[in-house]
């Protein structure tokens, strides 16, 4: 069962966060999912709200919409600053990242 198959399936909303302390500006999760993730002019990787707007502040979330789920996931295991976060909203259990039970 894919990512997408099985977010789909339990029908659970999730939200991804960056935390920008262990940020390492790599910029890989632009490269698997700019509609999502942006590096700013201070090198650091952000969310984008569904509006396209830099999220800046400390902690700020944003929806993974289920068609990007793979890639979302994919820059959370290829994030050399293990810095983001894909939890869900419900219970705010991180489902993906480094801390990810």
């Amino acid at each position: 069962m894919t990512v997408q198959q099985e977010a789909g399936a339990k029908g659970e909303a999730l939200e991804v966060w960056i935390d920008q302390d262990l940020c390492t500006g790599d910029g890989i999760c632009v490269q698997y999912a700019p509609e999502v993730f942006e590096l700013d002019i201070d090198g650091l990787a952000y969310v984008k709200s569904p509006g396209d707007e830099l999220l800046q502040a400390p902690g700020a979330t944003t929806p993974v919409p289920l068609p990007l789920l793979t890639d979302v996931v994919d820059s959370a295991k290829e994030c050399p600053g293990e810095c983001i976060h894909v939890r869900r909203v419900s219970d705010r259990v991180e489902v993906f990242g480094p801390d990810a039970e």
